[in-house]
């Protein structure tokens, strides 16, 4: 598998370029603002880009949709309950095939009520539902911190330890983590009972 993480935009966005090998058949996973480096990846190693994957609604983690579809032809996939109009709507569970590469969906609403993870050999592109160290805000209006705990502490923490964690956001330590780092480390992990996660994030 080749994989290409591209730290763009000012918000410490992380873009990836996930293929089944170099020359081959590929996805774009949130491409957001400014996503030359992304175009130039794609054309450097000859990856023909099928679909752009979307973990949630927020428009740093879409905003160049437009021209990585116009540059591909690639069809964008998102939560059918995401405003955005994807043209492939997914739900929890689907499973997308990119060549070589087999996708799964896994939905971890809390952050926003469409937030995803895609699961790709190993890896975990988790949007602003986990950060290395940390997850995603539940302070919005559309956030939900109950089931960020059912999303974060019922199904995230379920994965394979060996998961590698793709993150949305440069945000933590490192650019990438593993699930078994996570549950060691990262302090909003830690076994909770949902009233008292609830506590936490109110805290």
């Amino acid at each position: 598998m080749f994989l290409a993480q591209h730290r763009i935009g000012p918000y410490r966005n992380f873009t990836y370029l996930v293929a089944d090998r170099e020359g081959g058949e590929g996805v774009v996973i949130d491409p957001s603002f400014g996503v030359g480096p992304i175009l130039e990846e794609i054309d450097r190693r000859a990856i023909r880009v099928r679909r752009i994957l979307i973990t949630h609604r927020h428009q740093d983690h879409w905003a160049g949709r437009k021209e990585v579809e116009a540059h591909t032809g690639a069809l964008a996939v998102a939560h059918r309950s995401a405003p955005i109009d994807p043209a492939v709507p997914v739900d929890d569970g689907a499973v997308l095939t990119v060549g070589g590469l087999t996708i799964r969906v896994l939905h971890t609403p809390g952050h926003t009520p469409d937030s995803v993870l895609y699961l790709i050999d190993g890896h975990a592109a988790t949007g602003d539902t986990l950060f290395v160290g940390e997850c995603g805000r539940v302070d919005l209006p559309e956030s939900d911190p109950e089931a960020m705990y059912t999303s974060l502490l019922h199904r995230v923490v379920a994965l394979d330890d060996a998961v590698v964690v793709l993150p949305g956001h440069d945000y933590g330590p490192t650019p990438t983590s593993t699930i078994g780092r996570e549950k060691r480390e990262n302090y909003t992990l830690r076994p909770r009972t949902r009233e008292e996660f609830l506590r936490f994030l109110a805290e």
